[in-house]
């Protein structure tokens, strides 16, 4: 590509970032306190630095221009030249390249660099630079795309590299890929659980958190991104077109791809942290500072700042992004710490500008939208409080269910909430069951195998002193603390673990369960592996148990078969006959006063025209089972027990003939 000699003034842009016109490539960025904005060109290798040319229209807060005879490739990016003022919040410096948070394609990973943080260093050699790209077509035929994007019946939560990377029929070159979700192998893994939906962990271009890369680690989750647009190099070497080529192919069996999107802070981090993107930008706009001291970032992520998704730019780069995923062909998206996105200057409300925006959108308010109902700031805990049509991941549910069969006492109650749908939570805003996203374990927590084995979290390999991580696990081991030779106590964890299953998969709502939990997969007691690009969070396909796949696969085609188990509306007690009753095991009533002290108990479930019985028992011993009048056939139990037993922790599901 030839040096551009020449950047022409324009019409203003309709769209942010770098858009391709007949006469060149127009771009335009956002910055309100910076004074002039430069665009930086490389050559084709993305090495040497051919022009830095200064946009020279602007139009309130939006900076443009054109470069003529710019196209497709052109390799790119952005200086900004501004006060450095941070006890006003601006942080402007003209040596360091930033990356266009608009740019859809990265020639590099993001590695950290103490440079990146450092006032006045050339950060050039360091940054990604972005690639010029058409804008994507849609990736699916109109109806591949409306039944991809149905209300998820169950989702199955995926890291990419963690799933692929020692998966034995994925080549090795592929692995650690998007490409390697698409090998047959896979796929068919998918088919015979009876996943709807996969929730890839975040595929946005990421950076590893500063403390990390001198203590060898690096983050293996991605919740740490630099840009909104582009995919991670590492994940997807071909760009964008990867993602829609699996949007494609999981469409035509069936399967819809949400994305977990972090839009709640970047890889900025706090004031000791790298300008790369927004921070070089515009600081004092991108993100929330405390209102008496406009110098201090406020941290409700606990990541060094929150992204501030009140204000009009932020809405606009936020809607954009959304956007320009769904062009690639996702279903939806589960949003990180969602209660950022209702955060105002005083505080959380449903009304919030991104809400409304979202809403509105014609596109993305039919999409899946799945929210993380919970910050760390004041008041960040909010489930049940985002707008329809948001489903949110159901931490009570999640608590409730780990108590119950721990042991916890007066915990039947609150299972039996969980169990039905989770009204408490969803009902007075109209919402139905399928509002709650219920899960036992996700990425972020033990693994099911580890949430029966370990009592304590055993974090020592993320060089935190075992700090970091959630203390409060809810969690049990029967009896020794992690790896055994105990055949019993093994015998007992798996019995636990079939329980837990079968709850999940019998509870009215969405079940949602993180890939590998459904052969056995541990992380040795680490319950916040981010830090675990290795063996520790990678599957081990090779150990996987077929068996519990097996049992996982059956559960998921119950609930296909019975829609009681699956119906968006939540128990009344009322009817004829009545919609549901809670009996004890000898098929009497339960009185208020008694679900305090019940270890077993069971849901009767009847529309009319089908009537299911679901039994729980969590004591270690078995108890005399009644059924109520009529002839029942059992149709599934976690556990094997005799006819009018109900086994020691188990749950069994019955059906009237």
């Amino acid at each position: 590509m030839a040096p551009l000699q020449r950047i022409l003034p324009c019409p203003r842009p309709l769209r942010m970032g770098a858009s391709l016109v007949e006469d060149g490539v127009c771009l335009a960025v956002f910055s309100r306190h910076g004074t002039r904005v430069f665009v930086c060109i490389f050559d084709e290798a993305g090495e040497a630095e051919l022009a830095s040319l200064p946009l020279p229209c602007r139009d309130g807060d939006i900076h443009y221009g054109l470069l003529e005879g710019a196209s497709a490739g052109m390799r790119y990016g952005l200086r900004v030249e501004g006060p450095w003022q941070p006890e006003l919040g601006h942080r402007f410096d003209p040596a360091k390249l930033l990356v266009d948070p608009y740019a859809a394609l990265i020639d590099r990973p993001f590695r950290w660099d103490p440079e990146l943080a450092r006032r006045g260093a050339e950060t050039s050699a360091l940054v990604p630079r972005g690639i010029v790209q058409p804008p994507p077509a849609s990736s699916l035929p109109l109806d591949e795309a409306r039944a991809a994007a149905t209300s998820p019946s169950f989702i199955y939560e995926l890291a990419v590299r963690a799933f692929s990377m020692r998966h034995p029929a994925v080549p090795e070159t592929l692995r650690g890929t998007l490409a390697a979700l698409r090998e047959p192998a896979v796929i068919a893994h998918l088919q015979e659980l009876g996943v709807s939906h996969v929730e890839l962990m975040p595929v946005a271009a990421w950076m590893d958190e500063r403390h990390l890369p001198p203590l060898g680690l690096a983050n293996a989750w991605g919740y740490n991104p630099v840009n909104f647009f582009a995919l991670d190099p590492r994940l997807a070497p071909g760009g964008p077109a990867e993602l829609s080529a699996l949007c494609a192919a999981y469409a035509r069996v069936g399967i819809g791809v949400i994305l977990d999107i972090v839009l709640n802070h970047t890889a900025e981090s706090d004031e000791f942290g790298a300008t790369i993107s927004l921070r070089g930008l515009d600081n004092a706009v991108y993100y929330r500072h405390a209102a008496d001291d406009p110098g201090r970032l406020v941290n409700d992520t606990g990541c060094g700042h929150t992204l501030a998704l009140d204000r009009a730019p932020v809405v606009r780069l936020a809607m954009d992004s959304l956007r320009h995923w769904l062009r690639l062909g996702v279903s939806g998206f589960r949003f990180d710490l969602g209660s950022v996105m209702g955060s105002t200057e005083t505080g959380f409300t449903p009304d919030a500008p991104l809400f409304g925006a979202l809403l509105q959108d014609p596109a993305l308010s039919r999409a899946i939208l799945i929210a993380e109902p919970w910050d760390i700031g004041p008041g960040g805990y909010r489930l049940g409080e985002f707008p329809a049509p948001f489903a949110e991941w159901n931490g009570r549910y999640r608590d409730d269910i780990r108590r119950f069969w721990r042991g916890d006492a007066g915990a039947a109650g609150a299972l039996a909430t969980r169990l039905a749908g989770s009204s408490d939570l969803f009902a007075e805003d109209h919402r139905g069951p399928r509002a709650s996203v219920n899960f036992i374990t996700a990425h972020d927590g033990f693994t099911l195998r580890d949430l029966v084995s370990y009592e304590r979290k055993h974090n020592e390999a993320n060089g935190e002193d075992n700090r970091d991580g959630d203390s409060d696990n809810h969690s049990w081991n029967e009896g020794s603390e992690g790896p055994t030779r105990d055949t019993a106590i093994e015998a007992a964890r798996s019995r636990d673990i079939r329980a837990l299953l079968a709850t999940l998969f019998l509870s009215r709502g969405t079940p949602m369960l993180t890939a590998g939990d459904e052969f056995g997969r541990t992380q040795h007691g680490n319950n916040n592996a981010y830090a675990q690009d290795n063996p520790t969070s990678w599957l081990d396909w090779e150990r996987a148990d077929h068996a519990r796949i097996a049992l996982v696969a059956a559960l998921a085609a119950l609930r296909r078969k019975h829609p009681l188990l699956t119906a968006d509306t939540f128990l009344t007690g009322t009817g004829e006959p009545p919609d549901a009753t809670w009996l004890k095991a000898d098929a009497t009533a339960i009185a208020d006063p008694e679900w305090a002290g019940l270890d077993a108990f069971c849901l009767l479930l009847d529309s009319g025209a089908e009537s299911l019985l679901i039994a729980v028992n969590r004591r270690r011993t078995a108890a005399a089972l009644t059924l109520p009048p009529g002839r029942w056939e059992q149709v599934f139990t976690s556990d094997g027990g005799a006819e009018g037993v109900l086994p020691a922790r188990s749950v069994s599901l019955w059906r009237k003939t």
